[in-house]
């Protein structure tokens, strides 16, 4: 089992949070894991990406090679695009359907639509809407991680206890919330339809 992971937004989205839920998990798994982030700007606003590399076996390098992601992840739809170099050709794109607009010369929504109505493997959501319904808009990270949990290769289960872990420190009502909106993006999803 091997799979190569780009995770995708802006600064204060929670893209490391989903890093880090998807790591535990990996862990408790007992798979490799090995991550690389790169940070555009460190204030809220700027674009993050991370890689995440995730086998049975040992991985040698933190970051993935063009052409040879499995999935990408991404809080935001320009940023999705921005990665598709970086994908397998039977790769899955799963992005939130909203825009995030941070810099002056955007591109039109319409055309960055058009684009992911291009590729073959998407799941696009408005994760907002979504995690509002679920009781938090404060989670629409966490809905992504549902929506992309069936192309992970870890059990759900696993990705339920990865969430009961790093955020237990928060408490247990931030715990069912993550909890409830992860349920909600893989409902959302149609379960990796």
């Amino acid at each position: 089992m091997k799979i190569d992971i780009i995770l995708a937004g802006v600064g204060g989205q929670g893209i490391l949070s989903i890093a880090a839920v998807i790591g535990e998990a990996a862990l408790k798994e007992g798979l490799y894991m090995k991550q690389a982030e790169v940070h555009g700007m460190s204030q809220r606003g700027g674009d993050v990406q991370s890689n995440l590399r995730l086998s049975d076996r040992p991985i040698a390098s933190d970051l993935i090679p063009k052409g040879q992601a499995d999935l990408i992840i991404s809080l935001e739809p320009m940023e999705s695009l921005r990665y598709l170099p970086y994908l397998k050709k039977d790769g899955w794109v799963v992005t939130n359907s909203v825009p995030f607009i941070n810099i002056p010369n955007y591109p039109e929504i319409d055309k960055v639509e058009a684009e992911l109505d291009k590729l073959p493997h998407k799941v696009v959501l408005d994760v907002e809407s979504i995690a509002k319904e679920a009781g938090s808009a404060r989670s629409a990270n966490i809905v992504i991680l549902g929506a992309a949990t069936p192309f992970l290769g870890i059990d759900y289960t696993k990705i339920e206890e990865g969430i009961c872990r790093i955020f237990a420190r928060k408490g247990e009502d931030i715990v069912n919330q993550n909890l409830k909106a992860l349920k909600a993006g893989y409902d959302a999803a149609g379960q990796g339809a």
